[in-house]
Formats: C-alpha cells, structure tokens, sequence
C-alpha cells in the first residue's frame, strides 16, 4: 500500500515584497487579480468571453475544503471523506476539518486547489479561479497532508459516480514508486483513474515537485494529463518533475518559483486558504495565500477542462484541445513537445476556440 502527499512548497513570504506592477487586461474587480498572473500566463480571461465553466464539476480530490469559505461561496456541491479509519465508504462532507473536526495546518492545501479552479470572479473580494462559473466537489483523501492509495481511489470513483467532469489530483507519491504500479504491484490508483475515464471523467495530476525527469505517479502510469509547473516567466519551476510520460500526456501551467532567491509573495501562486489561515504577511488577507508547487500548476488545468466541458464536449474533445492547443513557450508552437513542458503551456483561449465534439 503506497502512501501519497499533496506535494507544494509553502515558503513563508518577506513582508513588503508584494509586487504592485498589475497584468495587462485584468478585468475583474476581486482586489487580488494583479498578482494572479497564472490566469494571464494560460490566457483565461481570454477565454471566458466564450466560457465561464458554468455546469462543469471539478472534483478536487484532496486534503479537503473550508465549505464556507466566502470566494467559494456558491460553487461547492456535495462532497464526501474517505479518511475514515474502519468506517466504510464515506464518513464526512469533504470539509478540511475531517472526522475529528480539527484541521491540520498542511490541510489548507485542497481549499487552495479550489480557488484556482473556480473562485468566484467579480465579486469585490479575493482571487478568481481559472473557471469561475463551474463547481467544486471537495473530496477529502487527505489528512494532515497525507493519505493510503485506497482512500485516494475511492475518492476518485466517487467523484465519477457523483457526477464530476475533472478530479484535480495535486497529489503524488516519490520518486521511484512508478515501478509498483509498472510491476502491477499496486494498481489500485491507475485502475480507479480508469474507471472514472469509462464515465467520461478526465483526470489532471500533478507531475511532483522533487525535479526528476518523469511524472511521479498516479501521473505517470494511469491515463491521465501530467502536470509540470512554470514561473511567471514562463520558465520551469525549479523544483518540478519534467511533465514525461510513456502517452505523452504532459503539459505546464502556473506552479510558482517557490520564492527561489527570496522573490515575492506574487511570484507564487495566490489562492484561497481555509477563513483565518492564512498569514497576511504579504497584504493578501488570512483567507488567502501563496504557494508554489505542481500543486499550484494542475488546478490551472483543470480549470481549463472545465471551461471546456462547459461548451459541451466530450472527454476525448477536452483532452485533445488542451493538448494541441497548448503553447511552447518563446517559439510559440503548438502540436509539439519538449522535454521541459511537455505538449506546452496550457493555452484557455486557444483551447475553447477548437471546434466541439
């Protein structure tokens, strides 16, 4: 039985460094949007003169989320908690809190998560998510950061079985623990991932943060899109595993420097964090805060899914329009691959534009 993490990187933030330089063409009136260049970098603004995400649901298969937190209010629909113990299916609502009530500090991770997915745009407060028209389904797998292959599964199928078009997975094992699954040691992962694809549900997994050369599983072995983290330079993220794998399923999006040389607040990635959590130290306010991770990049993508689930489309139409539509970065080409991004940065405007089907 394998163990798995939320992998980012939480690094505490100098006070007085936030950047005050706003990105071009931001729109919403949420007070947090100048520094959310990770909707710039996948062009989601763009995007949403076409599609907002509205009746798409991201599962945010997790450590959890603050229900009540107000940039969510109004997209969550009814989740579960599979960290249980010996009780059997669900015991929970997919609150970060969990069965005991109490939330442990690595537990603000999935709230996170779902502000990049769908936090609610243009309402005077916050952040905006990549789609802020479609749903989260908070789904706790996760406790004090970490959790068993099983959980995650069950999480997994539930979320197909509940009606979910995306399960975010900002999660991963180390590096190496590809080979039980390769060897058919541990499927259990690989085999839920499938079956949530036979109900039409796609899955985005972070790629890790440990910077080896492969996508860390479940990335790496099930049928799923590989996730890798770029700056807002739009160079890989230092730490980010390469987003590799044997299908070619990778891409990059927005993950965050991890303050590498003691950068800002903004050169990481803002999102919500569970009501009174966050520190403030950067201006941001206790409900938000910034990360860095391939935690912080998969949401982006996911976020782009929904956008496009929302037009209509079927899976296979989601995952080939953010794969040939994705952008190598300084050559602007799309269709290929490299090492460093995979099939490229995701492109929302450039995705929602390709026919439906």
């Amino acid at each position: 039985m394998k163990r798995f993490t939320a992998p980012f990187a939480a690094a505490a933030c100098a006070i007085g460094l936030v950047a005050t330089a706003g990105s071009a063409g931001a729109a919403t009136n949420d007070p947090l949007r100048p520094d959310l260049w990770g909707l710039d970098q996948v062009h989601a603004e763009q995007a949403w003169a076409t599609t907002r995400g509205e009746g798409a649901v991201v599962a945010v298969v997790d450590t959890g989320v603050d229900l009540t937190h107000p940039d969510l209010a109004g997209r969550l629909v009814p989740g579960a908690d599979f960290v249980c113990g010996d009780v059997k299916g669900s015991c929970g609502d997919g609150s970060w809190k969990g069965l005991d009530g109490v939330g442990q500090d690595p537990d603000v991770h999935g709230t996170h998560v779902s502000g990049t997915v769908a936090a609610v745009a243009d309402n005077g407060i916050g952040v905006a998510g990549v789609a802020p028209d479609a749903e989260i389904m908070p789904i706790k797998v996760l406790e004090d950061g970490a959790g068993t292959t099983e959980d995650i599964a069950e999480g997994v199928r539930y979320a197909a079985d509940h009606g979910a078009d995306v399960v975010n997975l900002s999660l991963g094992g180390l590096p190496g623990t590809q080979l039980l699954t390769i060897i058919g040691a541990d499927t259990v992962m690989k085999d839920a991932i499938q079956y949530a694809r036979d109900k039409g549900t796609l899955t985005v997994a972070a790629a890790g943060n440990s910077s080896t050369l492969l996508c860390n599983d479940p990335a790496f072995s099930s049928d799923s899109i590989c996730v890798g983290a770029t700056d807002r330079n739009e160079m890989k993220s230092y730490f980010s595993e390469l987003p590799i794998k044997l299908s070619g399923k990778g891409v990059a999006a927005p993950g965050g420097s991890g303050r590498l040389l003691g950068g800002p607040c903004s050169d990481d990635i803002l999102s919500t964090v569970p009501q009174g959590t966050g520190t403030d130290e950067c201006g941001e306010g206790k409900d938000y805060a910034a990360f860095a991770g391939t935690s912080m990049a998969t949401p982006h993508v996911a976020g782009v899914a929904a956008l496009l689930y929302a037009q209509g489309r079927s899976m296979d139409s989601v995952e080939q329009a953010i794969l040939t539509t994705a952008r190598q970065p300084f050559l602007d080409l799309r269709g290929s691959f490299s090492p460093l991004y995979g099939a490229g940065i995701v492109d929302a405007e450039a995705a929602v534009a390709t026919p439906v089907s």
